[in-house]
């Protein structure tokens, strides 16, 4: 299993290591600057990008789910490192984007972190991974249509990103705290339908 790690650390580890001269961040340079972290971090950037005020520009909270149904199929399988496709990888956001939502979002990141902890481990164990990785596969699909109702991909996006931090970080409280998310939402988008 990946080494333990904090959202505002993946946060500062994109910004950092993605190119200065670059005016676009792609989905490729997010999987090659993560792919050593295991697939929780390569779950969880895209999850948060497609809830953050970035999942608002249309085509954002696809792509994004795209990209996590086929990392997490990748888990289910059992490969020890995630790929995606050519097209997919050069999928790109703005680098000024990127700067917006971390000014926006790390004094939120910083206060999860003293939160996130390793606990509940049997959780995110080897066979109970696989089963999470089926469901958050349904969740990055569920993105696609649930980007046409107001805020309602943002639901999968806030369990995602809680499964990815609690399985990058050996949170087992974390994945569960999502599971429920993703219950409430669900009966949420239910009434919207």
């Amino acid at each position: 299993m990946a080494e333990r790690i904090k959202l505002t650390g993946l946060l500062e580890a994109l910004d950092e290591q993605v190119d200065a001269r670059k005016k676009e961040v792609t989905l490729g340079d997010v999987v090659s600057i993560f792919k050593g972290r295991g697939f929780g971090p390569l779950i969880t950037l895209p999850a948060l990008i497609a809830w953050l005020p970035t999942g608002a520009v249309p085509g954002v909270p696809s792509c994004c789910g795209i990209m996590i149904a086929l990392v997490s199929i990748q888990l289910m399988l059992g490969k020890s490192s995630p790929w995606l496709p050519k097209r997919l990888r050069e999928v790109s956001f703005g680098r000024d984007k990127l700067e917006t939502v971390m000014d926006k979002v790390t004094p939120v990141t910083r206060r999860v972190d003293r939160l996130i902890k390793p606990r509940m481990e049997w959780i995110v164990d080897d066979g109970a991974l696989r089963v999470l990785a089926a469901f958050t596969t349904l969740l990055g699909i569920a993105m696609i249509p649930l980007e046409v109702l107001p805020f309602a991909a943002a639901v999968p996006g806030v369990t995602l990103t809680l499964i990815g931090v609690g399985v990058a970080a050996r949170d087992g409280a974390a994945v569960m705290l999502g599971l429920v998310i993703a219950l409430i939402g669900g009966v949420w988008i239910a009434t919207m339908i």
